[in-house]
């Protein structure tokens, strides 16, 4: 049977065969927005930034039997904030484990004039005295971080670091030579560290790590120390390979080491890049 068909049909057959094709060519074309957080893709990270902490600074130390006082390197002897660098490197083999290397060159002079009377390392200071204060607190980080829960656009892990921190205080001033405090000791810390990406291109980071010698065994080493370090920070990444951080951060430490003791605490706002591969 022929069925008839007239030049309109035929337009009509033409019109929507090329409607069909032009829509599924739009429908290929199309992807919808990823839902995949992006700074995760990777095997190496490096982060260079500026932290600009408050310093809280006081040190104490004894020599040839004379006890010490207490010095506050800020209001004693005029050590100002500034800002400090700092480079992360971190190195992902697997997609649950990172090693992770942090440098923090934490460094201070002030050349003033004592403001309160102390005794530092058997010498005594008094008001008026001018004194050169340097001060250096070199801290090195290695780290492993064990990430155990894994999410669609995030993780929590666990934070293993050895931190080795190099204390060196010292004092110059015309009443005689100079005068000096040293510290150096790997601490272990451990703790947690959680990330969140509320948008895909957003990560939000949390992490704290802890350490404090037990009373019995400080009593058999001779020594007492604890650290403590909080890091809440947000990045932007602008793709897989490039971001730009800010964050917050505040370290305590506390050292009691033969003739010498002291208190660091250093907080507040930190900004830098990220790079990746």
């Amino acid at each position: 049977m022929n069925i008839p068909v007239t030049r309109s049909g035929v337009v009509m057959i033409v019109a929507a065969l090329v409607l069909a094709a032009s829509a599924q060519n739009v429908s290929a074309q199309y992807r919808p927005p990823s839902s995949e957080a992006v700074g995760e893709d990777y095997h190496i990270e490096a982060a260079y930034g500026w932290w600009n902490p408050e310093p809280s600074l006081i040190v104490n130390s004894a020599a040839l039997g004379i006890l010490g006082d207490d010095v506050d390197l800020v209001s004693d002897l005029g050590i100002e904030q500034k800002r400090l660098r700092k480079f992360d490197l971190v190195l992902r083999p697997a997609k649950k484990h990172r090693f992770r290397f942090q440098y923090l060159p934490i460094s201070y002079q002030a050349d003033a004039q004592v403001r309160r009377s102390f005794v530092f390392n058997g010498q005594r200071y008094n008001v008026g005295v001018p004194v050169l204060t340097d001060a250096n607190f070199k801290t090195y980080r290695f780290g492993y971080e064990y990430d155990f829960l894994q999410f669609k656009r995030g993780w929590i892990g666990a934070l293993l670091d050895l931190k080795y921190t190099n204390i060196d205080v010292s004092l110059q001033s015309p009443i005689g030579s100079p005068e000096f405090t040293t510290a150096a000791a790997p601490i272990p810390t451990f703790g947690l560290v959680a990330r969140g990406y509320p948008v895909p291109n957003v990560a939000v980071t949390g992490e704290a790590s802890f350490f404090r010698v037990p009373d019995s065994l400080g009593e058999q080493l001779g020594g007492d120390a604890s650290y403590t370090d909080w890091d809440f920070n947000a990045t932007y990444n602008m793709n897989r390979y490039v971001g730009v951080q800010v964050g917050y951060r505040s370290v305590n430490a506390f050292y009691d080491v033969d003739t010498d003791n002291g208190s660091l605490k250093f907080k507040g706002l930190y900004f830098g890049g990220v790079i990746r591969y």
